[in-house]
């Protein structure tokens, strides 16, 4: 236990294509980091804010480093508080899980603060706690992937049962963010309460194939299973290149391509011999569409949150 501590949380690539709530990725190509100092004041605050953005709500209710930071302390009803700075590389509104990755390195940085901390998986409630701030009821596939890291299935959310599943070997994402935002919020609002049985029933076939090929390593079955057809078509509308994106990435090899979360990045996993042509195919559409798209390239196997040096934040705090 120390009077600071540096932590950081990976993107992450929520749904996965077809498992929709269901299945998420962490993504270590783009990382939050926040460094948390106690103070013998009770409460959380902000303290300074850098990487992608200048500024964030100051009001736990409204930031979800905050929100998640409050959470742990109010549950193990610590005797101090905390100044929380904040280092954004995981963009906002990018369908990359950048309010979930500032609320798993919250905890993970408050977690070792405390005099016994928790284990790692034992944060999820707190981090799913602050998420809720940017959206409600919190996509538990974000927060569970940036946390723990590879790809995880959350079998059941009461009582939890969140796993990780194999990450097939030799297998990349590759995501593009184009200058455009979409809000989780605003995204589920186009969402239909029901589908036609025809519908889930071969959606259910594509997740299961989808799942047995990352437990077995089967190209094939990952293939089979990757495509979205639930949730990708409503949203369509979110961005209108996205039918050339996935012609273009499947064109160039990919294994599959979809939404990242709810938009507007767009991933696609292909092996990692082919992770470079399916890169320059989407972006040459996106382009194409007038997007020059931002480019993030990690392996499916990417590592989880994480303490980084105390020395590290020691000289960051100064």
């Amino acid at each position: 236990m120390g009077d600071r501590a540096k932590a950081s949380a990976p993107a992450s690539i929520g749904n996965v294509g077809v498992g929709f709530d269901v299945l998420g990725q962490a993504l270590d190509a783009a990382r939050d980091s926040v460094i948390a100092v106690r103070e013998d004041k009770p409460g959380v605050r902000l303290g300074e804010v850098s990487g992608l953005v200048s500024s964030l709500p100051e009001a736990p209710e409204r930031n979800t480093a905050l929100a998640a930071a409050k959470a742990l302390l109010d549950a193990v009803e610590a005797p101090f508080g905390v100044t929380l700075s904040v280092e954004k590389g995981v963009p906002m509104s990018a369908g990359m899980g950048g309010s979930a990755a500032s609320a798993v390195a919250a905890v993970v940085a408050v977690n070792a603060l405390l005099e016994e901390p928790l284990p790692l998986p034992a944060l999820l409630p707190y981090a799913l706690a602050g998420e809720r701030v940017s959206s409600d009821p919190p996509p538990w596939d974000n927060v569970a992937a940036s946390l723990l890291g590879g790809l995880v299935l959350v079998a059941r959310e009461r009582p939890d049962s969140v796993h990780r599943l194999p990450a097939p070997r030799g297998i990349v994402a590759v995501l593009l963010h184009p200058p455009v935002q979409v809000e989780t919020k605003a995204a589920r609002r186009l969402l239909r309460p029901d589908v036609p049985m025809r519908v889930a029933v071969e959606h259910s076939r594509r997740m299961a194939a989808f799942v047995a090929g990352c437990a077995s390593g089967n190209v094939e079955l990952l293939r089979a299973g990757l495509d979205d057809l639930l949730v990708e078509p409503q949203r369509m509308r979110l961005l209108p290149a996205l039918a050339e994106v996935k012609r273009a990435a499947l064109g160039a090899g990919a294994i599959g391509c979809s939404f990242s979360g709810s938009g507007p990045s767009v991933f696609a996993w292909a092996l990692a011999h082919e992770a470079g042509p399916v890169e320059r195919a989407m972006a040459a559409a996106l382009e194409a569409a007038g997007l020059k798209a931002t480019a993030y390239r990690a392996p499916a196997s990417s590592a989880g949150a994480r303490l980084e040096p105390a020395e590290a934040a020691a000289k960051v705090a100064a």
